[in-house]
């Protein structure tokens, strides 16, 4: 039997698998070998798609004439500064001594791209067989059940022409939809700004997200406070005291009132001050109404890279890049699962053995009093049977959670990656904690034909905010808060929280109990515009095709529709504050669109529009989805992708560019930043 030839992502996760093979292997140039096993390593991307000159070198020259580029085949090329180790790499393929090769690159779609690209390129011995390791941790447990259980490497061919199709959808867009722009708008774009260094970069993800900022940033310059007048009485009762807010009933003297604010106030104060005279000269008040509620909040589903990374954002102001970064860290370091998902749940075979897990975060000592609870409790038994596993949401991998395991290299963390390791911990364990309960009470008082209403919330037991308040009462603490935009009044209706003292009184209250009413005040507020996205929330949107749905029951209905990926998210944003297309600012993670990136919004709007759209450019991603999946062959889409940028080129090069107007509306986006 000959020897078996392993191929990771790099060389510290290939050491790993030397550990977890138990085998004494001797090193060497760009490999490891022992007697039984060889282990070598890609350093990311080894191969490249060429540009168009490598086909023609007339392509090298930008002209309206040769676009739409679009290949017969397509071709490649090592990358300069790795080709040592393509060299090494293609003539361990050769060697007689191998019978089997492991592609143990990492288990996404980039991955597989990676490793294929280095077979397709470097070729290998006829009669290899080729296996595809599959691994959701680098503990050595997870190493040796994914050697030991890897498929044949054609199970994963679907997988593998997605990740050939993103790279051409995303190569065929930018070439094509780059060079048509910047022949008909770049120099009128270097005139106008007087930059001659400025380009003109467009993309099928990129140029979406880019959109959804500055449309963002528009919607809020074109923003028309309202203001509006809220009613609010302090009601006596002995020594207590409770406030109550006005709010329209089928009795009110107000009904279908010109001036109504919603139903719960006016838009104009001098009517608001009417009301008020017209109620001083009421003496007493009548509760009408005492209704009581129980509410059990759920602990949240786990976290997936999005979630992660909108928190991380949210409370602690690291951005997206950072966090995956982290996440990588913690995820080399066994500390965690694999980063690269967008599961927030476990699969069945996971639940099973969760208990290791749990035993082994006992050794972090802010941790142990939380995890004695649950093993006590044989809380984790009845996790199988929970919503926080179901094999059909996941697709590659489960939810990030803690391994248990590596806690040796927990102290040699930064403080951000602890902090981030932390929020994973809580998260996770909060699982097997029960719901926090709340009692929600709502008083109706009536003054008149006038209902006052007092919405009261008490928490009646912590549950699952014994494990994650803690973070974020840190967080708070530290002033990392989400941002709130402020306003006199809040548009939402008032929700008070009860101390003790007021809940004991709130509960003796009784139906048809006569109140004293102190003076009506009235509450001057103004409608606020949206908020600018930040790092954090422009991830979720990403995920949520646009849209930034904060309720996770919600999100999870339109799950598979994002735009780009939960590896790739973070690369985009980076790529447009690097290109100077959008600002970050690092304080406090909020998002805003450049000068250049709002010109170049104008440009794309005015020609190819579709790019701004995020449920056009989330359907792209789900097609490629259903293709890893055996939805969709590889030929259809690629039907539908050539064609698509055939006609959208054809339309640009169509187009007859007015120096004059193009300036003309460049200028009035030009007044927003002086």
């Amino acid at each position: 039997m000959g020897k078996r030839l392993i191929i990771t992502e790099k060389p510290s996760v290939a050491r790993e698998f030397g550990k977890a093979l138990g085998e004494k292997m001797k090193n060497f140039d760009g490999y490891m070998e022992s007697d039984g096993y060889i282990i070598t390593w890609c350093v990311g991307h080894l191969v490249t798609m060429c540009y168009p000159d490598v086909y023609d070198p007339a392509l090298k020259k930008w002209s309206l004439d040769t676009i739409p580029f679009i290949p017969d085949t397509y071709r490649y090329e090592i990358i300069d500064n790795v080709k040592k180790q393509f060299e090494i790499i293609k003539k361990l393929f050769h060697r007689d001594d191998i019978d089997v090769i492991y592609n143990a690159g990492d288990s996404g779609r980039e991955g597989e791209y990676i490793q294929r690209l280095v077979r397709q390129e470097a070729g290998y011995r006829e009669g290899i067989t080729w296996k595809r390791v599959w691994i959701d941790s680098q503990t050595e447990d997870e190493i040796r059940r994914g050697i030991n259980e890897a498929k044949d490497m054609s199970e994963y061919d679907n997988l593998s022409d997605s990740a050939y199709l993103r790279a051409q959808e995303d190569y065929l867009m930018g070439i094509n939809f780059s060079r048509a722009l910047a022949l008909k708008y770049q120099y009128v774009i270097k005139d106008f700004l007087n930059d001659p260094k400025c380009i003109i970069s467009v993309g099928r993800v990129m140029t979406c997200v880019q959109g959804m900022v500055v449309k963002r940033e528009r919607e809020i310059r074109d923003f028309v406070k309202t203001p509006f007048y809220k009613l609010q009485c302090t009601f006596d009762s002995g020594d207590t005291s409770y406030v109550g807010e006005w709010k329209l009933t089928e009795d009110s003297d107000y009904n279908a009132h010109p001036k109504l604010y919603k139903s719960n106030g006016f838009n104009d104060k001098e009517t608001a001050e009417q009301f008020v005279n017209a109620l001083s000269n009421v003496g007493s008040a009548t509760v009408t109404g005492i209704e009581k509620k129980k509410n059990t909040k759920n602990p949240p589903l786990l976290y997936n890279l999005a979630e992660l990374q909108n928190d991380c954002s949210k409370l602690f102001k690291i951005s997206p890049d950072e966090t995956l970064k982290i996440a990588q860290e913690l995820y080399e370091k066994k500390l965690t699962t694999y980063p690269r998902t967008d599961a927030r749940v476990l699969s069945s075979a996971v639940a099973t053995e969760i208990e290791s897990n749990l035993k082994g975060l006992q050794n972090i000592g802010a941790m142990k009093p939380y995890v004695s609870h649950i093993l006590e409790s044989n809380a984790h038994a009845k996790l199988a049977k929970s919503r926080y596993v179901d094999d059909k949401q996941i697709t590659d991998h489960y939810a990030i959670i803690p391994t248990g395991q590596g806690l040796s290299a927990y102290t040699s963390l930064s403080a951000d990656a602890k902090k981030v390791y932390e929020i994973i911990v809580r998260r996770f364990l909060a699982i097997f904690y029960p719901g926090a309960v709340y009692q929600k009470m709502v008083i109706t008082t009536k003054i008149g034909n006038e209902s006052f209403f007092s919405n009261y919330k008490t928490l009646l037991s912590e549950g699952y905010l014994a494990v994650m308040n803690y973070s974020f009462k840190q967080a708070k603490a530290s002033g990392a808060e989400e941002d709130k935009q402020e306003s006199k009044a809040g548009e939402d209706e008032l929700e008070q929280h009860a101390d003790k003292a007021l809940e004991e009184f709130l509960n003796s209250l009784k139906k048809n109990t006569e109140v004293t009413p102190g003076k009506i005040e009235i509450k001057e507020g103004e409608t606020t515009p949206p908020k600018r996205y930040n790092s954090g929330s422009i991830i979720l949107a990403m995920e949520n095709a646009g849209q930034l749905i904060e309720d996770e029951e919600l999100r999870a209905q339109i799950k598979g529709s994002g735009i780009g990926t939960s590896a790739t998210r973070a690369e985009i944003l980076k790529k447009l504050f690097d290109r100077k297309y959008l600002a970050l600012d690092k304080k406090t993670q909020v998002i805003t669109p450049t000068l250049l990136g709002e010109i170049l919004y104008e440009v794309v709007d005015s020609s190819i529009k579709p790019l701004l759209d995020p449920k056009l450019t989330a359907s792209w991603e789900k097609g490629l989805t259903q293709v890893a999946g055996g939805e969709i062959a590889k030929e259809e889409y690629t039907k539908k992708l050539n064609d698509y940028v055939i006609r959208r080129t054809n339309m640009v090069k169509s187009i007859r560019v007015g120096r004059g107007d193009v300036i003309k509306t460049f200028e009035q986006v030009k007044g927003y930043y002086k």
